[in-house]
């Protein structure tokens, strides 16, 4: 089981998640952040701090938010497991679904 980041995050990228993660498992791409589904312990201390509500327990992501479930696991595929997210920065691309995105309204 894992955390999933989700649609509210897109184009928003506040890293607050990043900030609280105490195993450094949350990736950034260019449109939003990625939860590491075998870096993440499972601590939880992301899902209160994201200011725009989008970190989800696996088991409770909204439906209408589950293909975000594949975004965070896919997102991985060729990157593997970097081991930290710190000495990666920003990666220069994001899992397609999200790159297809329209630009998300930013008014938070």
């Amino acid at each position: 089981m894992t955390y999933v980041i989700s649609q509210p995050c897109v184009d928003v990228k506040d890293r607050a998640c990043v900030d609280e993660c105490p195993v450094d498992c949350i990736y950034e791409g260019k449109r939003m952040l990625y939860i590491h589904p075998d870096e993440c312990v499972d601590c939880g201390a992301c899902e209160p701090v994201c200011p725009v509500e989008a970190i989800f327990y696996e088991d409770d992501v909204p439906e209408e938010n589950k293909d975000y479930y594949d975004a965070n696991v896919k997102f991985f595929d060729d990157l593997g497991s970097p081991g930290g997210a710190a000495k990666m920065g920003e990666i220069d691309h994001d899992h397609p679904m999200i790159a297809a995105l329209p630009p998300q309204n930013q008014d938070h």
